[in-house]
């Protein structure tokens, strides 16, 4: 892990951080009088998607597919119900609306395929 600039001068000068009181040489590394640590407040940066997401968003072509992919079935079939019924209502907006209505179901996929990315991993092996 890179050590942040905080975390360099307090090595450097020998001094916390956070409250400037001396550290003790034999354990610079954190202060005895307040909870800095070397690396406070550090991030790990995590994983944006693993394939698993992008499997579940892929079979979300087809919605609910991929949530029940990741293990969350109801939800899986109350999108594939949605689905059907996204259909008929962009049908029938569509004749209201010179097929502009028609518009909105791409709209209603890319949702599904994305929720399907983002949502938790229930049969993702553990690491």
């Amino acid at each position: 892990m890179p050590m942040t600039e905080a975390d360099t001068n307090a090595t450097e000068l020998r001094t916390c951080p956070l409250c400037d009181t001396p550290l003790d040489p034999a354990n610079p590394k954190e202060c005895t009088r307040c909870d800095w640590v070397l690396g406070y407040r550090r991030r790990e940066i995590a994983p944006v998607g693993t394939h698993r997401d992008t499997a579940a968003m892929l079979l979300s072509a087809v919605p609910g597919l991929g949530h029940i992919y990741k293990g969350h079935t109801v939800m899986g079939v109350l999108l594939m119900g949605g689905g059907l019924f996204a259909i008929v209502a962009c049908g029938l907006a569509a004749t209201a609306t010179m097929g502009l209505g028609l518009l909105l179901l791409p709209i209603y996929w890319a949702g599904v395929m994305l929720h399907a990315y983002w949502f938790e991993d229930l049969r993702a092996p553990k690491a």
